[in-house]
């Protein structure tokens, strides 16, 4: 049986120049700027922004390679502001001697606010070039002194033809590999279970190559990989963008009355890890937002569903998600309360505090009632259809509607009255 190389494939195969890299070709193809800057070695510092396994720490190790600097790596997780300043002292000494000093570092997004700022003085002076790889959104994770000292190069999800190149490369170049006898490969299903991640791409290739080692002939069809991985990786990190940008399309897609983009949002999110708790919290929230008096009933069955969420658990609660969501969905819609306390205290917080009208004041005592409190206050249940017509704002104030209902559902009763109110309402004192 041939012997299995202990260093994974994707490092093996991991290109060591610009030409051989695949994807990326608006950052660093023929004349883009990323390329100009490592060919040119004019490096300023910088940050790669992308999903993970599209290459941000090949680029780097590309550039290591490329530039004659002193090039260092530290990882975030395990680095600390010892460790830098150990780098930037050695960058001041090779600044005296004209050579450029190189800090990459991975997962920059992990370093706090005080390691971030101990690189600031260093980067601002030249004393390191400073390369950062993040797959979190660099304007939430990455302080703004830093930030506005470098260029953000955005690297995108590589694509189907990529990741093929990237497998061929692979089978082609690899000793292991070649070695092989492949007599069939569902390249198609492979790089749908990698997620569109190039590392998990070739770690999963080998993991199945792997499992038949001892075969003659090996075959990677789609039931083996399955087989082997047990279940396909998903693109969603909890605590990263992702999971932002998953949560938003999936409150636009029930807020879009679309049931079916809705439940396919509350999959991802549930495939993901995602805590059911929060979705649950975040359908009360959309169910008075954006479903609002169009139907009251919303708020209640979110309620309803968080409270029978948090009782059941998963994986019977993607149930429960699932009714609240596709009723919220379905059901009509407004928004007329949240923008109405939205303009209400929009105005509040532009205007004095107005005395509260004295018709509309507590009286509890019998010096309050001589001071004119309650005088003249209108008791609506005293009068047909339980309702007349009354100043209830402040004189300050009274011109002002916040509340603009729709025609739809219960609201339109509430606006028909409101018709009426603000029609007669010049006609009282």
């Amino acid at each position: 049986m041939k012997e299995i190389p202990q260093i994974p494939l994707a490092e093996r195969i991991r290109p060591k120049s610009l030409d051989d890299f695949v994807g990326q070709n608006h950052l660093i193809g023929k004349g883009k700027p990323l390329r100009r800057m490592i060919e040119s070695n004019r490096l300023n510092s910088f940050i790669l922004w992308g999903p993970p396994g599209t290459g941000k720490t090949t680029i780097a190790k590309i550039i290591a390679e490329a530039t004659d600097a002193e090039f260092f790596k530290l990882n975030a997780v395990s680095a600390g502001v010892k460790d830098v300043r150990e780098i930037i002292a050695i960058g001041k000494t090779n600044l005296d001697y004209f050579k450029k000093t190189i800090l990459f570092i991975d997962e920059i997004h992990r370093f706090n606010k005080a390691q971030q700022d101990a690189l600031l003085a260093s980067v601002e002076a030249g004393e390191i070039i400073l390369i950062g790889a993040t797959t979190e959104n660099p304007s939430f994770e990455v302080i703004p002194a830093l930030r506005s000292r470098m260029q953000i190069f955005v690297l995108k999800e590589l694509d189907k033809k990529d990741l093929e190149r990237i497998v061929d490369q692979a089978l082609e170049k690899d000793d292991f590999l070649k070695g092989l006898n492949v007599s069939e490969i569902d390249k198609d299903f492979l790089i749908f279970v990698s997620g569109g991640d190039a590392r998990r791409l070739l770690n999963t290739l080998e993991a199945v190559v792997v499992n038949q080692i001892d075969k003659k002939e090996i075959t990677i069809t789609e039931q083996i990989i399955r087989d082997v991985i047990q279940t396909k990786s998903v693109n969603y990190d909890k605590d990263g963008e992702e999971h932002y940008n998953v949560i938003s399309a999936f409150i636009k897609s029930v807020r879009g009355s679309d049931p079916d983009a809705a439940l396919y949002w509350l999959a991802r999110m549930l495939e993901g890890g995602e805590d059911p708790i929060f979705i649950a919290r975040r359908l009360i929230v959309l169910a008075a937002e954006d479903v609002g008096n169009a139907s009251p009933n919303g708020l209640v069955l979110a309620e309803a569903a968080f409270s029978a969420v948090q009782k059941i658990g998963m994986p019977e609660a993607r149930i429960i998600l699932a009714q609240c969501t596709t009723y919220l969905a379905g059901a009509p819609k407004s928004n007329a309360a949240y923008l109405g306390i939205d303009a209400a205290l929009e105005f509040v917080r532009a205007n004095p505090d107005f005395p509260v009208p004295l018709h509309l004041r507590n009286a509890p005592t019998k010096m309050m009632k001589n001071l004119g409190y309650g005088k003249n206050y209108k008791y609506p249940h005293s009068f047909e259809n339980d309702f007349t017509i009354q100043k209830y704002l402040p004189k300050e104030a009274e011109e002002k509607q916040f509340y603009n209902p729709t025609e739809n559902g219960q609201e339109k009763i509430i606006k028909e009255r409101l018709k009426f109110f603000w029609k007669d309402k010049k006609k009282y004192d």
